[in-house]
């Protein structure tokens, strides 16, 4: 048995997930309707907290399972992957970065930022986890849908999406290899260039000049320096936006997001609730949040 045999039990294990309740955390049903619509409309709040410990517990639920003494799953927080499969026999250790999803939220707004190298044996997954109140709006945290997917695939589908010079580039990480391991750094940055402050028209001159060597994103020192370079003439600002999983164009991920939203879900879609919830027609709200008291 190798990394990939142990990924694949462990996707296994996450995607039959559909439908388990996480028990870290009860939200009390509403006593009044007019309580339950001004729940509904912070109830996304929770969505990060909530969020962080549906990690952490997705960590237990793998070790539930019979690894036959080849190793155990810890979590690592602070740490890149979320999940490392620890093993003196399976090598490289295999492991998952877990990402919570709240579908009310509509988009997907956890980061995939860890530079494409860190993948290089391709030995670790992105697990995006949907989830949901059981009751819509109260209840225990509900697992909607699971996603398992080649972190590798996410790390290259961004930078493909993004990169795009001299308009907008990708930069990686120092090399701070030399340093201790809290201090090592691992995400790449966005730089979107300002139009306003620049030339446009001069920058592409210089992307240009490098021929066929600028068409593509490379994480070779070289490539880097060029980028590098180039930021250094003109005016770039940094991407407070950059590497959204919901934004970086991977087929899977855009397919699966449809798939939850179009769920059904105490009588309307996910998506039919989370405009709902969002909405200022509180008559509306009201009626349908009567049928799940």
């Amino acid at each position: 048995m190798d990394f990939r045999d142990i990924l694949d039990i462990a996707k296994d294990e996450l995607i039959s997930l559909d439908d388990n309740l996480i028990d870290v955390l009860d939200i009390t049903k509403p006593s009044t309707l007019a309580y339950a619509a001004q729940l509904a409309k912070v109830i996304s709040k929770l969505s990060p907290l909530l969020g962080n410990m549906i990690e952490f517990s997705t960590v237990d639920l793998l070790n539930s399972h019979d690894w036959q003494g080849m190793g155990t799953w810890i979590r690592q927080d602070p740490g890149f992957p979320d999940a490392v499969f620890k093993s003196e026999t399976i090598l490289p250790n295999p492991g998952i970065e877990i990402k919570a999803w709240f579908p009310f939220a509509t988009e997907i707004t956890a980061r995939f930022k860890d530079s494409v190298t860190i993948f290089e044996n391709n030995n670790i997954d992105m697990a995006l986890i949907a989830w949901l109140p059981e009751h819509v709006i109260w209840g225990q945290p509900k697992i909607i849908d699971v996603l398992v997917v080649s972190g590798k695939s996410v790390a290259e589908a961004r930078d493909r999406h993004y990169h795009r010079p001299p308009d907008y580039l990708v930069f990686e990480p120092e090399d701070t290899t030399a340093r201790t391991a809290n201090l090592q750094q691992t995400n790449t940055n966005g730089y979107k260039f300002q139009t306003d402050k620049s030339c446009i028209g001069d920058a592409i001159s210089v992307v240009e000049s490098w021929g066929d060597a600028g068409k593509e994103y490379s994480v070779s020192p070289t490539y880097q320096q060029m980028l590098r370079t180039l930021q250094g003439q003109f005016v770039y600002r940094l991407d407070t936006n950059y590497a959204k999983i919901d934004r970086i164009e991977h087929s899977d991920i855009k397919a699966f997001k449809q798939k939850v939203l179009a769920t059904q879900y105490y009588g309307m879609t996910i998506r039919e609730w989370s405009a709902l919830l969002s909405s200022k027609d509180d008559t509306r709200l009201k009626n349908a949040l009567s049928s799940i008291l």
